[in-house]
C-alpha cells in the first residue's frame, strides 16, 4: 500500500489499447510484491509490525516532496503590457437565462478564437432587430472590442465595433483577421498619395535602369 506506481502512457499503450495497460500495471504490481517477499525471507521476518513512531513521512504533504513532483502555481497581480489588441471576430446570441435582468441588457459574444473569452455586449450596440430575430444573425460576422473584465464575472464586458458580413466569405473573414491583429487598413491619405508619380502612366527611366539591378 505504501509503494506508488508510475505507468507511462505512450504511443505503444495507444496501438494495444486500454487492455495492454492493464496487463502491464498488473506485472509491475507482482514483480514489486515478489521483491517485498524476498526481502523479508532473506531477513528472517515472518510478519511485519508497523507502530506509529516507525510511520514514513506522510506523501500527502507537499513540503515532502521533491520538487520536480510539485506543479507550480501562480497569480496574475498586474498586466505590464497589452499586447493583444482586444478585438475578436465572432457570433452573438442571446443569453440563456431569459428571466434575468441581464438578458433585458446584454447579449453573448462568442469569438471565433477560443483562446479570447466570452463577453457580455449591451443590446444598444446589436441591430435593432436582434432580440426578436436572433435566429436572422446566427451566421453574421461581428467585431467586438473587450474594454472590462470584473472579478466577479465569468466573462468579459465589451462593445461591438461593427458588423462584418457573412461567415465563410472571403472580404469579412479577412477584415476580422486584419482588425484582431490591430493592422491598419484603412485609405491612403492624400498626403500619402501626393507622394506617388502624378504624371501617369510611370515609367522607369532609363537612368534608374543602369544603376539598379532588375529582379522584374
Amino acid at each position: 500500500p505504501d509503494v506508488i506506481i508510475e505507468a507511462q502512457f505512450d504511443d505503444n499503450d495507444a496501438e494495444h489499447g486500454q487492455d495492454h495497460l492493464q496487463d502491464t500495471l498488473t506485472d509491475d504490481i507482482k514483480k514489486l510484491s515478489l521483491d517485498a517477499g524476498e526481502k523479508g525471507k532473506a531477513a528472517g521476518v515472518t510478519g511485519v509490525h508497523r507502530t506509529k513512531q516507525d510511520d514514513g513521512p506522510k506523501v500527502n504533504d507537499p513540503r515532502l516532496l521533491p520538487d520536480e513532483f510539485l506543479q507550480r502555481t501562480a497569480k496574475v497581480v498586474y498586466i505590464l503590457e497589452k499586447k493583444h489588441s482586444r478585438a475578436a471576430t465572432g457570433f452573438i446570441k442571446l443569453l440563456a437565462d431569459r428571466n434575468s435582468e441581464l438578458f433585458k441588457r446584454c447579449a453573448m459574444f462568442s469569438p471565433v478564437d477560443h483562446r479570447v473569452p466570452r463577453v457580455y455586449v449591451p443590446l444598444a450596440d446589436c441591430p435593432p432587430d436582434f432580440v426578436t430575430k436572433p435566429e436572422g444573425y446566427s451566421q453574421m460576422l461581428f467585431i467586438c472590442r473587450i474594454v472590462d473584465w470584473k472579478e466577479d464575472s465569468n466573462f468579459a464586458s465589451g462593445q461591438l465595433c461593427k458588423s462584418l458580413g457573412q461567415a465563410g466569405e472571403i472580404e469579412p473573414e479577412s477584415e476580422g483577421i486584419l482588425m484582431e491583429y490591430g493592422v491598419d487598413f484603412s485609405d491612403f491619405s492624400p498626403e500619402v498619395l501626393e507622394c506617388l508619380p502624378q504624371n501617369l502612366p510611370w515609367v522607369i527611366s532609363p537612368g534608374e535602369l543602369a544603376k539598379r539591378r532588375d529582379l522584374r
